[in-house]
């Protein structure tokens, strides 16, 4: 087993004023003379993890971690209902990205990442394919229709209870309905004013996400369920806004627009066992970009494994 690299505290933080009154919060760790590389985290709205710069040596890397807008310590914070998401699209992440770069004066960055990660990645790389140097990805996903009715459908035929209680939370839900009108429901829910009725909402839609993942006894039990109030509210607010307004992408966009991503190496990590974003997107994903090594590790699902972990420090390790 590979050891995960030890970090100092970061040499370098801030909030980055990024328009329609949001500020992201970002911080700097490892060597400033390093290979810019930028951690691109989950959710949406889950806000960053210090322990995703361990996958970098701080002796070669410069590594820039952040909180997309709504979450960790951006301001300001989704779990507040008087906190507005009209400015909170996949448009306005890509931009925010891209003003980081510019703000900390990096020319080229590697971007690793995965989950919602990727979504953000893809679309981010396609739209400034010369600021990327290199792509690592852990857990492909690509936003579709079809990823999402199987996230919050599909997977159902597999879990039928945890997907009972999950598609009979909203009052007078559809059960033969359009999954986006099931997100759309949850998605007024968490924006009700009464607290009850959100913190609800939250629940229901976080023990479904941890039903889907009860089965990965190698990754990280309650992932979702786990995370504190505040946290957890950020998290299932931002989600169901943006999963059911299709990720604000036109359905198949990112492996339509591969080829952009042409000339940009890429390492593809994905668990066989990810019962949630099953392998077929990882393995469309590298047939379209010949730049790109997919690695498939048999025994690991969403959360990873200590096999997966290896994987990933070995694929950033091949751009340090």
């Amino acid at each position: 087993m590979l050891e995960l690299y030890t970090h100092d505290s970061p040499y370098e933080d801030g909030l980055l004023d990024v328009g329609d009154g949001q500020r992201i919060h970002w911080n700097s760790s490892g060597n400033p003379a390093g290979t810019p590389a930028v951690v691109v985290h989950g959710g949406p709205g889950s806000g960053h993890h210090p322990g995703s710069r361990r996958y970098f040596d701080p002796e070669r890397f410069r590594v820039v971690q952040y909180d997309q807008r709504g979450c960790g310590r951006s301001r300001p914070h989704a779990a507040d209902p008087s906190t507005g998401l009209e400015h909170n699209t996949t448009a306005h992440l890509v931009a925010d990205l891209e003003r980081l770069r510019e703000h900390l004066g990096i020319e080229k960055w590697m971007l690793y990442g995965g989950s919602w990660g990727s979504t953000l990645i893809l679309a981010y790389a396609q739209a400034h394919p010369k600021r990327v140097s290199a792509i690592v990805i852990c857990g492909v996903t690509m936003r579709s229709r079809e990823e999402t009715d199987w996230l919050y459908r599909g997977v159902g035929r597999f879990l039928p209870g945890p997907w009972e209680a999950f598609r009979a939370f909203p009052p007078g839900a559809d059960p033969d309905g359009d999954v986006f009108d099931l997100l759309a429901a949850y998605n007024r829910l968490l924006n009700d004013p009464e607290e009850t009725v959100r913190r609800a909402a939250a629940r229901a839609w976080a023990t479904w996400e941890d039903a889907v993942i009860s089965h990965e006894v190698l990754g990280k039990p309650n992932a979702y369920t786990d995370r504190h109030s505040d946290a957890l509210m950020a998290f299932t607010r931002i989600t169901a806004h943006y999963f059911s307004h299709q990720a604000f992408l036109q359905d198949g966009q990112l492996l339509r627009d591969t080829d952009r991503l042409a000339g940009i190496p890429g390492e593809l990590i994905h668990g066989r066992l990810d019962l949630g974003s099953p392998l077929r997107t990882a393995w469309r994903l590298a047939q379209a970009w010949p730049d790109a090594n997919l690695t498939v590790v048999d025994e690991a699902g969403h959360t990873g494994s200590p096999r997966m972990t290896e994987a990933v420090l070995a694929a950033v390790e091949r751009f340090a």
